[in-house]
């Protein structure tokens, strides 16, 4: 009798705490102020980035997404598994990616403003 209680505590907890932990993967929410969402529906999501020097954007998520450089800037990125490498981005670029956990902090002495397009499974047909 003991275990099942445990069980049903350890699951009532899960789902309790599931929307939480959702939530602080979404750069929308870890990012601050330093992001806006400019568009949001069931194909896309756009999101504006703008970071000060030093600025962190927090550990977050993004399935398949686009990021396009609207300004020069310098990167250091920390993956979820602990790795980390530094980039440098021109204005213009634009960078494909698959779906990644991470952390990017702006090591740059300048603001960095860059555009994430973050892409939606599609809808699917009736």
């Amino acid at each position: 009798m003991k275990r099942s209680t445990a069980l049903i505590a350890c699951m009532a907890a899960a789902v309790v705490l599931a929307p939480l932990s959702g939530a602080a993967q979404d750069l929308a929410t870890t990012g601050g102020d330093s992001v806006k969402v400019l568009l949001d529906n069931d194909k896309v999501r756009v999101l504006e980035l703008q970071m000060p020097p030093g600025g962190k954007t927090g550990v977050h998520s993004h399935g398949d997404n686009l990021v396009y450089f609207v300004t020069d800037g310098e990167a250091a990125q920390t993956n979820a598994d602990g790795t980390s490498k530094t980039m440098q981005r021109k204005a213009g670029e634009v960078l494909w990616s698959g779906p990644v956990t991470h952390d990017t902090q702006n090591v740059s002495k300048k603001s960095v403003k860059t555009l994430v397009i973050e892409l939606k499974e599609p809808a699917k047909t009736p």
